[in-house]
């Protein structure tokens, strides 16, 4: 749910982690036929739905592709592939399924989670596809389109050697992503202990997940809080890490559209909607082993 005001696990090189570090200006990935290098586009093979790009919007038309505001840092959602350029993830196989049945070609632009709504409300991105939780306050500024159901999930080191208590964290060190749900959450949980005379949570809040992940696994932090997906992918790919207790306030990720473009904001219901039909989403997310998440009411502003 990263993203509670708005999204992160990681691909970490240190200590056998593979971290992935953000970079380059725009990237783009061919719409169902996997990645591309920096720079190139190609078009989706066969999966357009006629009906569907009848009704893309003249602008996007014209440009023959879509541009994506994305933070690469939230593996195995959104995250930099080995080539240090190309982002790749659930999220991008879905979008690129719904993109291949409008005929638009999808190009990935890198960005800090923060900043991304307001590129998307400034123009600079046609739409932001980053684990956006869909709550109240993000819906008074774009439309959102739901595609996947996640959670927030604690972990920590195998064993749980500091006897981290979710429900009684106060004076523990513990790790989120800047701008995410989480990280209110942790807040929170702070305020209330020190309310309760007891020493508050201290909050180790980093720019990327892909550092939170890090922090976990190095021990500088003894927990972290991080969307279900992005928190279960890392316990499975350090090896070190395990979760902790059960995923709660499970919500919807949207994509991100401006509040004048609810046309665009309907499409891409309906492309979810063929992508669900033709069996492209479920691959994506099965690619991920994220397919829990999945779900078939696919809304504008749920």
């Amino acid at each position: 749910m990263r993203r509670s005001s708005l999204i992160a696990v990681t691909g970490f090189i240190a200590a056998g982690l593979t971290l992935s570090a953000c970079g380059s200006d725009s990237l783009s990935t061919s719409p169902g036929a996997g990645s591309t290098p920096a720079g190139s586009t190609s078009a989706a093979g066969g999966g357009v739905d006629q009906a569907l790009a009848a009704k893309v919007p003249a602008a996007l038309k014209s440009a023959g592709k879509i541009v994506v505001g994305t933070d690469p840092t939230y593996a195995p959602n959104e995250m930099l592939a080995t080539d240090g350029k190309t982002v790749e993830g659930f999220d991008v196989d879905v979008f690129n399924a719904v993109a291949a049945k409008l005929g638009l070609k999808t190009e990935y632009v890198p960005a800090g989670f923060g900043t991304i709504i307001l590129g998307v409300t400034s123009g600079k991105y046609d739409v932001g596809v980053s684990s956006f939780t869909i709550n109240p306050d993000r819906k008074k500024q774009v439309n959102m389109v739901s595609y996947y159901s996640a959670g927030t999930q604690w972990v920590v080191a195998k064993g749980n050697p500091e006897k981290v208590n979710i429900d009684d964290a106060c004076g523990k060190s513990i790790g989120a992503q800047k701008d995410t749900v989480q990280a209110e959450d942790l807040a929170a949980r702070s305020k209330k202990c020190t309310e309760a005379g007891k020493p508050a949570i201290t909050q180790v809040i980093q720019t990327g997940q892909d550092q939170v992940t890090a922090d976990v696994a190095s021990g500088k932090t003894v927990a972290m809080l991080a969307d279900s997906p992005v928190g279960l992918y890392a316990v499975k790919q350090t090896g070190t890490l395990e979760p902790l207790g059960e995923i709660y306030d499970s919500a919807p990720y949207g994509y991100v559209v401006p509040k004048k473009d609810t046309a665009l904001a309907d499409l891409l219901a309906e492309a979810l909607k063929a992508a669900k039909a033709d069996g492209s989403y479920e691959a994506a997310l099965k690619k991920y082993s994220v397919e829990a998440g999945a779900i078939d009411d696919f809304a504008v502003n749920p």
